[in-house]
């Protein structure tokens, strides 16, 4: 599985000319966006120069103003002392450093729990950035899963304590990223450009990479839950993302008798 996902990490690799830390924060802000904004977040990246991110990516303020502005979030006259902030600090930056919206797909909210609207992920992005310089050289150097819990260890900023989307006040609740969010980000993007970049520079840290995810609760989703009714136990993520390889490259295409499992089940069968 880690093989599959190293596909896209060459692509990315590709299109930045082999800059890692590139790669890593195109990765990280696409599952940022999980599935349903997965493409959005990724034209973030793939639109916004780099060199500017890296100007700027110091400054909270203006890495939200950036990615609101690239998604068209900035576009309303909402009264919000924080929005005009944002809005004003986008048209300065926008014109410093020439940037283009054009090709920025805009964020959904449909079918999304407030706690991942596209307001929320791209500010904890901001903050995640913000608080670690050299982010790639951090998940590089984590050696285990505590590790890696203290570098996500961030939340959105204190506007979004008291709101979901702008210019409408909620609830006072601090958006901090959830351990099983987290999870997600170390599965989809952690440890696959660990795995990746350890093999780019000739070394193996399989028993680390599954010493982390056999720590990781697994996942809940519809084809691990199908699974788990039909008796089988799933007990970690190991577990949940080795189901999720065999389903989709062997039970939806039909591969059956190309599958130990498969084989084994259609001879009891027989």
């Amino acid at each position: 599985r880690l093989e599959s996902k190293s596909n896209t990490i060459l692509k990315l690799l590709d299109q930045s000319q082999n800059n890692w830390e590139q790669v890593f924060f195109s990765l990280v802000l696409k599952n940022f966006g999980s599935k349903i904004n997965a493409d959005s977040f990724l034209s973030i990246a793939q639109n916004l120069n780099f060199s500017v991110f890296q100007k700027t990516r110091e400054d909270v303020m203006q890495l939200e103003a950036i990615f609101y502005g690239l998604v068209g979030f900035l576009d309303d006259d909402f009264t919000d002392v924080y929005y005009i902030n944002l809005k004003k600090e986008y048209q300065f930056l926008e014109q410093k450093f020439a940037i283009v919206s054009e090709g920025v797909l805009k964020p959904d909210f449909f079918k999304l729990r407030p706690a991942n609207f596209p307001t929320i992920r791209l500010s904890q992005m901001a903050n995640l950035y913000a608080a670690h310089q050299n982010l790639f050289s951090k998940i590089i150097e984590a050696k285990n899963l505590e590790e890696l819990y203290l570098i996500f260890e961030v939340s959105a900023s204190s506007y979004w304590d008291t709101h979901f989307t702008f210019g409408k006040e909620s609830k006072r609740s601090k958006k901090i990223l959830t351990k099983k969010f987290i999870d997600l980000l170390i599965i989809n993007s952690v440890l696959p450009i660990k795995f990746y970049y350890a093999k780019h520079i000739g070394k193996t840290i399989d028993d680390e990479i599954i010493k982390i995810i056999s720590k990781i609760k697994r996942e809940e989703n519809s084809i691990i839950n199908n699974f788990n009714k039909l008796g089988l136990k799933v007990s970690n993520a190991l577990e949940s993302q080795s189901i999720l390889q065999l389903y989709n490259d062997y039970c939806t295409k039909n591969k059956c008798l190309q599958c130990a499992i498969g084989n084994k089940l259609l001879k009891e069968n027989s």
